[in-house]
């Protein structure tokens, strides 16, 4: 017997990617609920690794040609597929009305990736949800609009705020505008309700943590007087991070505090800030560790002392949302130290459950030594941050919440038939 296809297509900008957790975490649980779909991915994977979680995902993974010029012929196919569509002349309407706007290369490649996954659409399709509300809603929405079906799409960070307003605004309000959008940070949703026009198009819906994919809290007893401090961050060496600052910060530090920090993640700037830091002279206290997978980013977080993520904005105006990393340091009992930016006080009040510092490496350092010295006060604010990581912060409401939308979208669409 043939199985039917799905009845939800999920686009996604890469898959699997290590940095991006909450995606797989999130899938794997709509499955868990029983919603059925193939992931669409614009892009091949780039890291070497996986996580565990990826392999637990039984979706089928589709990549559409990352550059047209790749499989020309397949583009070429599926164009021809795509004009014999309903909707066509609609979506190449609002494309090349796009187009004016952004007359990028990547605008071109959309379209193209969007023909694409219109043509290749199996039969029973009944709607579409993005991951971004960048680049993967362009290309949902382009098909959807060619196979007259609804779209939906989470949003997260960089794509809500490098975004202009009037494309964020077309798809949240304009014409053939997606059904809903779900977004994880109150922050983020003022935003996007503001633009949308509707408050109920725009669902407020935190990530929250799967703890049945982290083992209980190691008991940490206080650490002694004058004895080593280890310092923890987990993420992307991209300037919204902040890490320039960080190194900055330590340097600051005074002398009679032995300290040392381990980094993890992959990014662009690696060797500048490894510079950075040696022209500090402060190289030598630093493991520049790269791209680790959730078993080792766990294993990190039970043996520091602190986990420091001075995130910050960027000059292009991307930001941080709410970082899962925080979650997840709060989930080890791992004291935390970041900065009032975006969603980041929506999880943590300053001076109950870690502390914020600000944009100055000045602040920072005065945060990171004051935990350093007083590891009582610390231990004190990571069990407040584990506390309201239970009561607030869970994955099961948010999904809970999802999976209901979804079902109501494609309940009420008709299946795409051949």
């Amino acid at each position: 017997m043939t199985l039917q296809s799905p009845p939800l297509a999920v686009v996604v900008k890469g898959w699997p990617r290590l940095s991006e957790t909450f995606i797989a975490q999130e899938l794997v649980a709509l499955e868990e609920a029983g919603l059925r779909f193939d992931i669409w991915s614009l892009r091949h994977p780039t890291d070497v690794k996986r996580h565990p979680l990826h392999d637990r995902l039984r979706a089928r993974v589709r990549y559409l040609p990352e550059y047209l010029h790749d499989d020309p012929a397949r583009v070429a196919r599926a164009r021809g597929i795509a004009r014999a569509l309903p909707g066509y002349p609609q979506a190449y309407a609002i494309w090349r009305a796009d187009l004016r706007r952004d007359q990028s290369r990547n605008r071109i490649r959309r379209f193209g990736q969007a023909c694409v996954l219109a043509a290749e659409l199996p039969e029973g399709t009944r709607g579409l949800y993005s991951h971004f509300l960048h680049t993967p809603s362009s290309v949902a929405r382009y098909a959807a609009i060619m196979r007259g079906l609804p779209w939906s799409y989470a949003a997260h960070a960089k794509d809500i705020w490098t975004s202009p307003d009037w494309e964020k605004r077309e798809k949240l309000a304009g014409p053939h505008a997606a059904i809903f959008g779900a977004t994880c940070t109150a922050y983020g949703a003022r935003h996007l309700r503001d633009l949308a026009g509707d408050p109920a198009k725009v669902d407020l819906i935190y990530h929250g943590l799967d703890l049945s994919r982290f083992p209980p809290p190691p008991q940490r007893p206080l650490r002694a007087p004058g004895a080593p401090l280890h310092l923890l961050s987990v993420g992307r060496l991209v300037e919204k991070k902040g890490f320039d600052r960080l190194i900055a910060a330590l340097a600051l530090l005074p002398g009679d505090i032995d300290w040392y920090w381990t980094h993890i993640g992959g990014g662009e700037l690696r060797a500048p800030l490894a510079a950075q830091a040696e022209a500090a002279g402060i190289a030598a206290r630093i493991d520049w560790r790269g791209a680790c997978d959730q078993p080792e980013v766990i294993a990190a977080m039970r043996a520091a002392d602190l986990f420091v993520l001075p995130s910050r904005i960027a000059a292009d105006g991307d930001r941080d949302g709410l970082p899962n990393v925080l979650m997840e340091a709060a989930s080890q009992l791992l004291p935390v130290i970041s900065t009032a930016v975006a969603a980041i006080p929506e999880f943590i009040d300053s001076g109950k459950q870690g502390l914020l510092a600000g944009d100055d490496p000045a602040e920072l350092a005065q945060a990171i030594e004051t935990l350093g010295r007083d590891p009582a006060r610390a231990a004190s604010m990571a069990d407040a941050a584990r506390a309201r990581l239970l009561a607030e912060f869970t994955m099961q409401p948010g999904i809970d919440r999802l999976a209901a939308r979804l079902r109501r979208m494609i309940a009420t669409a008709p299946a795409l038939a051949r």
